[in-house]
């Protein structure tokens, strides 16, 4: 069902799908659909926050990875690429939802960026002189990077190889991020 949903989702945006469209596209009756999802707003918030905890989980891993910064912004620049290049479309109800003018959808994706801005912020501030609101605008700035970049290459119809494009971005920000003073 959350497969079909998507599916419509993407296709027609919230406000253009419908319950009935999501219902014939997973072959399910809608009452069978009511039973799980009270209704199509419920429905797309659990697909929201199904491709919210993915993105969190690639970029989790990343962070991760390694204790070497440079490895770290590299491994996040990919993470944000490979979210964008699954099959899924999800990086689409993550970055250009209809329905972002709804609070509640904008304060999910907010503290999506909140949180994982802090992570990068402190590992930024663990290695520099910066306070933690510089850091956390610094951690912004690379997340905010790594999103645009990686939307604009999905856009690019596979003109660029996805490892080619993510570490373009990545020496850019790491040129940028490692020029900071380190911590004595």
């Amino acid at each position: 069902m959350l497969h079909a949903a998507q599916e419509v989702f993407v296709s027609h945006g919230f406000h253009g799908a419908a319950m009935d469209e999501i219902a014939e596209a997973a072959h399910v009756s809608k009452p069978v659909l009511y039973q799980h999802f009270p209704g199509k707003r419920e429905l797309y918030m659990a697909l929201l926050d199904n491709h919210l905890n993915t993105l969190t989980e690639f970029l989790a891993n990343a962070l991760n990875s390694t204790t070497d910064n440079k490895l770290r912004v590299r491994e996040t620049m990919r993470a944000y690429f490979r979210f964008v290049a699954q099959d899924s479309q999800g990086h689409r109800m993550v970055f250009e939802s209809d329905l972002t003018n709804d609070a509640e959808v904008s304060a999910r994706i907010e503290e999506f960026n909140a949180r994982f801005a802090n992570s990068i912020a402190g590992v930024i501030a663990e290695d520099t002189r910066l306070s933690p609101l510089e850091a956390t605008l610094l951690g912004r700035a690379l997340a905010g990077m790594a999103q645009v970049s990686a939307r604009y290459w999905l856009e690019t119809d596979g003109n660029l190889d996805i490892d080619a494009a993510s570490e373009l971005v990545y020496r850019l920000a790491w040129r940028g991020i490692s020029r900071f003073p380190k911590e004595i």
